[in-house]
């Protein structure tokens, strides 16, 4: 099978050097030479037909051009990656295994959220075998192949018989770029911005607008996404601001590439929560991981 895509030597030193802005730090990230990533960037570039760097002597930032591969590629890398971790894992502890546990998860929080952590879980928990199971919107929580849901929350009560708690992610907040930072000096200058939303909710930015005191205020919304994975990497990339929950962007922000320009975080009524049959209440597994999540947040009893 032939393959054209790029390699992922390639993929990851471009993506590395997206997010730190330079070739040397971007090298010591990946544990290789500089001219390593100094070869695979302009390796990469020649298979693209195109210049995805600005370089200069302050470090170097994507082109336009450069900045519409990453938000096409850096998803599905880090897809691979998590698939990678996850086989590992389940590689590593396929015969100590003695109970599995199957999870249906929000696409964007189990990627950003809960999957850094899995590790966490597996440590403590070395006998119970995780399984992820496809997400379906609008879930009617009828299926029998799932123990665990984490899903936003029910627009009306959830099912009798099932048992759910509130995890995390109610509260939003502005999220920007540190270069776009620089010109908010006040709440209402948000308005001059390109407002990325998420398809799913666009009264996202009405709703922190109203927080923020500006409640007469009509937000006239920008490009919306209906992944909020792609939501992040348009904000990341310097394509406006958008409002989202804290928890989704831990990375970015603790990196410095996504910046919080208001402190001050809106509830939307929703968030996440953790959803599973009463039946399952003796279930050890199904009761391991339940209070192993209410450890990663403040866990509320709805």
């Amino acid at each position: 099978m032939k393959f054209n895509s790029p390699s992922l030597p390639e993929l990851h030193a471009f993506l590395t050097v997206c997010h730190l802005g330079s070739f040397s730090r971007a090298a010591q990230a990946l544990f290789v030479t500089q001219a390593a990533v100094s070869r695979a960037v302009p390796r990469l570039e020649a298979r693209l037909d195109c210049n995805l760097f600005h370089r200069t002597v302050d470090g170097v930032a994507p082109t336009e051009r450069g900045a519409a591969f990453q938000a096409l590629v850096e998803t599905h890398v880090a897809g691979l990656e998590n698939a990678t971790a996850l086989f590992y894992s389940a590689n590593l502890q396929s015969k100590k295994i003695k109970n599995k546990l199957r999870l249906s998860v929000v696409p964007t929080l189990g990627t950003r959220w809960l999957m850094p952590r899995l590790p966490l879980f597996h440590a403590a928990h070395p006998d119970i075998g995780v399984e992820l199971r496809q997400f379906h919107h609008d879930e009617d929580f009828t299926r029998d192949d799932v123990d665990v849901w984490i899903d936003v929350k029910r627009a009306k009560s959830w099912p009798r018989a099932y048992k759910a708690a509130y995890l995390l992610g109610k509260e939003i907040t502005p999220v920007c770029t540190p270069a776009i930072a620089k010109r908010l000096k006040r709440t209402d200058d948000l308005l001059h911005e390109s407002l990325l939303h998420h398809t799913n909710f666009p009264d996202n930015w009405a709703v922190w607008l109203h927080g923020a005191g500006l409640s007469k205020v009509k937000p006239q919304l920008g490009p919306g996404f209906d992944l909020g994975s792609n939501l992040i990497v348009a904000a990341s990339a310097g394509m406006g601001v958008t409002v989202i929950q804290p928890c989704l962007i831990e990375r970015e922000l603790a990196s410095g590439e996504l910046v919080m320009p208001f402190q001050q975080s809106v509830s939307t009524g929703r968030g996440y929560y953790v959803c599973y049959r009463a039946a399952q209440a003796q279930n050890l597994a199904v009761v391991d991981f339940v209070t192993w999540l209410g450890g990663q947040t403040k866990t509320q009893s709805v």
